[in-house]
């Protein structure tokens, strides 16, 4: 009985993954539909477009390296964004913790004289470690005051922001005539393979032609540690415990409110490196700001992608990462404006997010029943 039972564990689990795929493989499309409708009304060839966004994206080995370049940092901050909403939170901050983990990347990885490896490695756990203090500190305030994180995040997001722009101010950091800093020491730099040999094969030397840096590397082993965190350890199952239902979770006797601010603080510390690793390895200096980058915003579309996999996650980074490079290449040729691949890139979320909704609706309407029944 008891193998009956876990072998139809294992098949409604395993058609809940094909369903949740096929779903999200339906939503890139409509969105891509969608995308050729408007494409259509504006006056362009669709088929045309998509050739050239393809084209974009795969007909040189450079492209795909760009891809790769443009995707690591929403990986990242997809792969926070991810880690929260599997404890039931929404980390709208995301773009905040990546900003501040870019500043502290910078100041670290400019100021400090170190051998080479340390100085990478001091620099990345400090920048981390400011992501942790900002997404925990967000934590926190729910935990304590009860106020929605979507609130706190917001108003962190832009200090943050007005904090960078006073940073890249600032005489010791700030280049004359320009509106960003120097750039970071050679020894905080994590770009591969910058002087490739003459020998290496054609496809490698083009390939690397684009900045890829060790950023990627790292998003690919902390998603398998966050992945692992999530279904392996008792940190895991407490987070979601407490994501899945609060109260019962402080019935069973997990302390919540500590569980909440190491949730946010988890994420934010990821998010962090996103932004860290862009200026160690693509960057190498901070700019003046005049809007969001919008890393943050493209990770929560990543992730709500993704179905806030942490492995999916990583497809779901390079899917966007090529549609903001691709998309370039349309620009370049046919003059589509951008606005057009953020409304492909919209639909595709929109339709992603139909069952989050109906789930936090049905969530709702049960806890309504369960107050009528008290």
């Amino acid at each position: 009985m008891e193998n009956k039972e876990k072998t139809n564990i294992m098949e409604k689990r395993k058609l809940s993954g094909d369903s949740k795929f096929v779903f999200m493989l339906v939503s890139v499309l409509v969105g891509f539909l969608v995308g050729a409708i408007v494409l259509a009304l504006a006056g362009y060839n669709p088929l045309e477009a998509y050739k050239l966004l393809f084209q974009g994206i795969f007909k040189r080995p450079k492209n795909i390296g760009w891809t790769i370049v443009n995707a690591t940092p929403i990986i990242f901050t997809g792969l926070g964004v991810a880690f929260a909403f599997k404890t039931g939170l929404f980390n709208i901050g995301a773009e905040g913790q990546y900003m501040i983990g870019s500043i502290v990347g910078f100041i670290i990885g400019y100021s400090l004289d170190l051998p080479p490896i340390l100085h990478i490695i001091v620099t990345l756990l400090l920048a981390a470690l400011a992501g942790a203090v900002i997404g925990g500190l967000a934590g926190l305030i729910k935990a304590k005051f009860g106020i929605h994180e979507v609130i706190s995040t917001i108003m962190l997001n832009w200090i943050i922001f007005y904090f960078n722009n006073f940073i890249v101010n600032l005489p010791r950091f700030k280049e004359p005539n320009s509106m960003g800093t120097y750039e970071i020491q050679e020894s905080a730099r994590i770009t591969l393979f910058r002087n490739m040999s003459e020998n290496a094969p054609e496809f490698l030397r083009n390939f690397f032609k684009a900045p890829i840096h060790f950023g990627i590397i790292l998003a690919i082993i902390i998603a398998i540690l966050l992945r692992f965190i999530l279904k392996k350890t008792t940190l895991g199952y407490q987070l979601k415990a407490v994501g899945f239902n609060k109260e019962a979770a402080e019935y069973g006797g997990i302390n919540t409110n500590r569980k909440l601010t190491q949730s946010m603080a988890i994420s934010g510390a990821v998010c962090a490196l996103g932004g860290a690793t862009q200026v160690m390895g693509y960057g190498y200096s901070i700019s003046i700001l005049a809007s969001m980058e919008n890393f943050g915003f493209d990770g929560l579309a990543v992730a709500l992608l993704a179905n806030n996999n942490p492995l999916g996650t990583i497809l779901s980074g390079f899917f966007f990462g090529g549609l903001h490079y691709g998309g370039t290449n349309i620009q370049r040729v046919l003059q589509v404006p951008s606005e057009l691949i953020n409304v492909i890139m919209g639909t595709i979320i929109i339709f992603t997010s139909i069952p989050l909704v109906f789930k936090i609706i049905k969530a709702k309407r049960n806890r309504k029943r369960g107050a009528k029944n008290d």
